[in-house]
């Protein structure tokens, strides 16, 4: 089927054989068996439905970890000055706080940094490190990257400073010479982890580390800190990270954390906190000064107790996320998206040389979504340009990139499955695109415009029992997205503009029955043309949510597209 914005949706296929056995073994409903299935969840992922289940160490006999734990207990046996260096994401600057946190009640000698994005570059670097050696620093513990920094791990050598890697991003033999490195993508034993963040990584790393000092430091209080990380850095919420998920919102309190009850404040929340508000509005906030030259702000903020630091830290990150929608919203306006469908490219790579190279990543992330294809996008910055990449689910990014840099068509570079950043040459510009190309060629990524809803709905499923089952596969989000249904036949009843960007209206089908509707940011776009004037009878792709207005729930249908 081709709806009105073009896409070609698709039923999900579903063996109805597995669906029976399924319900039959752990009476399940049909609709509950049919999502668990269509996202192939394992034994163990099957468990946590309807079971709270407590999270533990999966990497308490795990050879890096233990090696990586002796290092630092050393260090701090012996009053040697710690560095801790993060990334400028919420992945970095989380991972940063938990160790920020970690060393100030141990009451040990440590300071961080967090690299500023256009005067130090990406990650770990030689001349970076020239900097930061003259706090005369013994070890330097790099979260969130690190894993492609040869040159400047040797550089550390040299100068007679031990080194340890916590990092999720794409690594390649030869490795750093570091003291230890913990990456699951080394693929020494438990690369069946390798979709954990630097922040999880980080966690189980300090629990680990806690447990063999004899500390009574309750690490746990900071376990909304890795969902956030897990969820601004598009990790799949499945396995481990789905338990992370689970434990992690059923245990916090956000009146016992006051940098994010803060920020809820501040945004006028008061609902309990959920995986949108992480991803949608705390998220964004804090990568915010990262993108606008305050990186260290989000660590400032999240390993922070003091009120006026909180407090001045929200604010300026707020402002700056404001400053960053007006200067994205302008950006976007400059793109010609007609252009770009019309040459239907399966990578698109966009280059504008005036873009802020602080925000390629999220305009990159706009292609993507849009789209549905590995989107990358390019400025220029002094003699060199630097480019961010966002892909989707089944396209490794990272890996393109690491191999882009090992056969030199970049400069630096690195990545995970869905998010990469590199720089390079100008005149390596069309090298890269044709690369870029080949690879996705050669991949044999097939249907990525192909869009899928999970199974045909009637309007009377659309009632609380329903969305009751639904909810038992929470969290959603990367890997485990939000069901996607189509219902058919139904009549558009009065159509509302909100707020100029989205339509509000309900849905009526041929029995009568009523399905209060929203669509959003359809303004100026097909859906939202037809939404305010079609007369006819339509078929609805969409999502069923709960709705909480004035503390009244209530459930709507989030329309997603039409098919007349």
């Amino acid at each position: 089927m081709i709806s009105v914005s073009g896409k070609k949706w698709e039923q999900k296929k579903i063996n109805q054989n597995i669906v029976d056995k399924l319900k039959q073994e752990y009476d399940f409903s049909e609709i509950l068996s049919r999502l668990i299935i269509s996202r192939k969840f394992d034994n163990d992922e099957i468990a946590t439905i309807n079971t709270d289940l407590d999270l533990n160490n999966v990497f308490l006999n795990n050879k890096d970890f233990s090696q990586s734990i002796n290092l630092v207990v050393n260090s701090i046996n012996n009053n040697e000055k710690i560095c801790i260096l993060g990334d400028y994401d919420v992945d970095g600057s989380a991972a940063t706080s938990l160790f920020v946190k970690f060393f100030e009640d141990i009451n040990h000698p440590f300071f961080y940094y967090i690299p500023d994005r256009e005067k130090d570059g990406y990650g770990a670097t030689k001349k970076l490190f020239q900097k930061l050696i003259l706090e005369k620093p013994k070890l330097i513990i790099m979260v969130d990257c690190g894993s492609t920094s040869n040159e400047a791990i040797d550089f550390l050598n040299e100068n007679e400073i031990k080194s340890l890697i916590i990092d999720h991003h794409e690594i390649n033999k030869p490795f750093p010479n570091a003291n230890s490195i913990i990456n699951p993508k080394k693929d020494n034993g438990y690369k069946e982890y390798d979709y954990l963040c630097a922040t999880s990584l980080s966690y189980f790393f300090l629990d680990l580390l806690i447990k063999e000092i004899k500390s009574k430091i309750n690490i746990s209080d900071y376990l909304i800190y890795v969902l956030l990380a897990t969820v601004c850095d598009v990790m799949p919420l499945r396995k481990l990270n789905r338990l992370i998920a689970l434990n992690a919102l059923k245990n916090f309190d956000i009146t016992k954390n006051l940098p994010l009850s803060t920020l809820f404040e501040l945004n006028e929340k008061k609902n309990k906190i959920n995986i949108n508000d992480l991803g949608y509005l705390i998220g964004p906030i804090l990568n915010a000064g990262g993108r606008l030259g305050k990186s260290q702000y989000a660590t400032e903020l999240l390993s922070s107790n003091n009120d006026l630091v909180v407090n001045d830290r929200s604010k300026s990150l707020i402002k700056l996320n404001d400053k960053r929608k007006e200067i994205e919203n302008l950006i976007l306006e400059e793109i010609d998206f007609k252009k770009i469908e019309i040459e239907n490219k399966d990578v698109i790579i966009y280059y504008n040389p005036n873009i802020n190279e602080g925000l390629i990543g999220i305009i990159a992330a706009r292609l993507k979504d849009y789209f549905n294809k590995p989107s990358i996008v390019i400025t220029a910055s002094n003699e060199l340009l630097k480019g961010s990449a966002r892909s989707v689910y089944n396209y490794n990014i990272g890996r393109v990139i690491k191999n882009s840099l090992d056969q030199k068509i970049i400069l630096n570079g690195g990545g995970h499955n869905m998010a990469a950043g590199f720089t390079l040459n100008k005149e390596k510009l069309k090298n890269f695109e044709n690369y870029i190309a080949e690879d996705f060629l050669k991949s044999n990524i097939l249907n990525s415009n192909i869009f899928l809803y999970e199974s045909e709905i009637s309007s009377l499923a659309f009632n609380q029992d329903f969305y009751d089952d639904i909810k038992k596969l929470e969290p959603f989000g990367t890997g485990n997205p939000v069901p996607t249904f189509l219902l058919r036949d139904l009549k558009i009843i009065k159509s509302v503009i909100l707020n100029n960007k989205h339509v509000s209206l309900i849905l009526k089908s041929k029995t009568g029955f009523s399905i209060k509707s929203i669509s959003f940011n359809s303004i100026n776009t097909k859906v939202g043309e037809y939404l305010m004037n079609y007369k006819n009878n339509i078929d609805v792709i969409g999502q069923i949510n709960e709705n909480i207005w004035n503390n009244k729930k209530s459930n709507q249908l989030t329309i997603k597209d039409l098919i007349l």
